[in-house]
């Protein structure tokens, strides 16, 4: 990478900066995201590398105007895994294990407290980005508030709240409230989030997988009625005999 950046190396790779290639992170990390889904370890391994690459890139950068270099990425990495692991780096033999949740906790407590002398402490929430799927975001913030005891007890709690916010959407809609109607939407979604945190299902992907899966069954819709141009003319009937062959292996 740095001699890509150097004189005599690649035009596109020196002209890039730290804003032009925050795109290009955000499709290799989804690329990653794919290949695990499909389970093709194959393609994992290649988007790994380009995901690396990232890294690479942003690091070179920040060494090339002195700010700091690979080496202090990978050293700060590590000394953070030990300094939030003292379970496993300064447990004592007799120690009760954690838990993967007590854990978790453990790791966004000790992160809440990492703050410069002289600097104001924020919110257990603070320092999640901005930018995340909202899904994403909403399973993180549960998550976070889980860590310290903030959580539904357990899936069936969850459940009930999706039931709960399901009628509150249902008062909205007969109510005319389309302010309300959003708001609870957006309760409802939340709270699926986090059922799908409570079952150790990634949201985001769940949802993309979903998204695909509709996309293959109305793929096979169009081509079983001639043609999209032909669906317009379908009947309610007809729509779901073709959406449940399509259901069909």
């Amino acid at each position: 990478m740095r001699r890509l950046r150097a004189p005599g190396g690649c035009p596109w790779d020196q002209k890039q900066t730290f804003d032009s290639i925050r795109t290009h992170t955000i499709e290799e990390t989804y690329e990653v995201l794919e290949a695990i889904a499909a389970r093709d370890y194959r393609a994992l391994r290649e988007e790994l590398g380009d995901l690396l690459l990232q890294v690479l890139f942003y690091a070179e950068m920040a060494d090339e105007q002195r700010h700091f270099n690979i080496a202090d990425v990978v050293r700060e990495l590590g000394e953070k895994l030990v300094r939030r692991h003292p379970h496993v780096f300064e447990r004592e033999a007799d120690a009760a294990p954690l838990s993967p949740e007590q854990a978790l906790g453990r790791w966004n407590q000790m992160k809440a407290t990492e703050k410069p002398a002289g600097v104001e402490r924020k919110s257990l929430l603070a320092g999640i980005p901005k930018h995340l799927p909202a899904l994403a975001e909403a399973a993180k913030l549960g998550g976070r508030a889980a860590g310290v005891g903030f959580d539904w007890p357990g899936v069936a709690g969850v459940l009930a709240k999706v039931d709960e916010e399901r009628r509150e959407i249902e008062t909205a809609i007969a109510a005319g409230n389309r302010e309300q109607c959003e708001e609870e939407i957006g309760d409802l979604l939340f709270t699926v989030a986090n059922l799908a945190r409570h079952l150790e299902v990634e949201p985001e992907s769940a949802l993309k997988s979903a998204n695909h899966k509709f996309q293959r069954r109305f793929e096979k819709m169009e081509a079983a009625a001639g043609g999209s141009t032909e669906l317009s003319t379908l009947t309610p009937e007809a729509w779901n005999n073709l959406w449940e062959q399509a259901k069909q292996p």
